[in-house]
């Protein structure tokens, strides 16, 4: 993808931050998306030019003229009770970003989903691409980003062929979203495992979700999805275990029952929806499918049609976690 000019959403974000470095150092010239001047700062910082505006802005066709390829990673990641706002940028978020970028004349999209697009809170045992969404999905993230997910490969056709990329639990370098969420859980005594931690999960490191949207945008298939991870699942214990040490902080043997923790949930979503989301419990269904059931994906079409394989080892990346926190 050399010498061409690529239009990212959800810039200063995470997975964007990352996919900016990644494609400024490959050699191409990227333009990102920019809801603050913070966020304008941080995209320069890392060698893209800021654009000002939101998944709403009616100047998104002129901010993308001239771009070959995109890549949409802005998203609500909520997992708590779902509302409007969560529903419109994941969904007519979606849908204003690849018409604009249609009418702009880009050629090649990904847009970044996610294994959640399949969660139920039943366990995910090596899903592949063809598993169909459920019936009744845990919560409006995973309704909302299924939704997003349809709409946009439903809209790939000749000339304007669209991808999706589905990581499961994204950690490494420089992460501020569930890593600092689980060191002060951690560090307040809050964090147990779900009957011992010892089911399993896949997990995706953000340089191997950044190599595997790499390559679907150079040689996936339009109308098709994708599943990134790091390879073989672990289990959900040890991931987090050994992240966690990465910033020094140990983790207890404390451990509660996963059938109590389903009821919790549960009543939680019910009174969030009797009520108009005014009770809130602190679980949702939505985190409890996301953390709490075996979650395991398969790669193989992504190994198979994209030449996908894991860039970056996880015994590296822990390795590099450690050293930014000692830097």
């Amino acid at each position: 993808m050399t010498n061409q000019k690529l239009f990212i959403t959800g810039g200063s974000g995470y997975v964007g931050r990352n996919l900016i470095r990644h494609f400024v150092s490959e050699g191409l010239e990227v333009v990102a998306l920019a809801r603050s001047e913070a966020s304008a700062e941080t995209v320069r910082q890392l060698g893209a030019a800021a654009v000002m505006g939101d998944l709403a802005s009616p100047t998104l066709v002129a901010d993308m003229a001239g771009c070959s390829a995109l890549v949409h990673a802005a998203a609500d990641t909520n997992h708590g009770f779902g509302t409007k706002v969560q529903a419109d940028t994941n969904v007519e978020g979606t849908r204003r970003v690849l018409e604009a970028a249609r009418r702009a004349g880009i050629a090649r999209v990904v847009v970044i989903s996610t294994e959640s697009v399949l969660l139920d809170g039943k366990p995910l045992l090596n899903a592949n691409e063809s598993q169909p969404f459920p019936r009744r999905p845990a919560g409006e993230y995973t309704r909302s980003k299924g939704a997003a997910e349809k709409l946009a490969l439903a809209m790939s056709a000749p000339g304007f062929a669209v991808m999706a990329v589905r990581p499961r639990m994204v950690w490494g370098r420089d992460d501020t979203t569930a890593l600092p969420q689980l060191l002060g859980m951690a560090r307040a005594g809050q964090l147990a495992w779900i009957d011992g931690g010892t089911y399993l999960s896949s997990s995706t490191h953000v340089a191997n979700l950044c190599a595997g949207v790499a390559l679907a945008l150079e040689k996936g298939r339009g109308g098709e999805a994708y599943f990134i991870t790091d390879g073989a699942p672990l289990p959900f214990r040890t991931l987090i275990s050994d992240m966690l040490e990465t910033q020094g902080v140990a983790v207890s043997d404390k451990s509660v029952p996963r059938a109590l923790l389903r009821v919790m949930a549960g009543v939680g979503d019910f009174l969030a929806s009797v009520t108009g989301g005014r009770i809130k419990m602190p679980l949702t269904l939505q985190a409890y499918a996301t953390s709490a059931v075996e979650v395991t994906v398969d790669i193989s079409k992504a190994r198979r049609e994209l030449g996908y394989a894991p860039v970056i080892s996880r015994e590296e990346g822990l390795a590099e976690m450690r050293a930014g926190r000692n830097a």
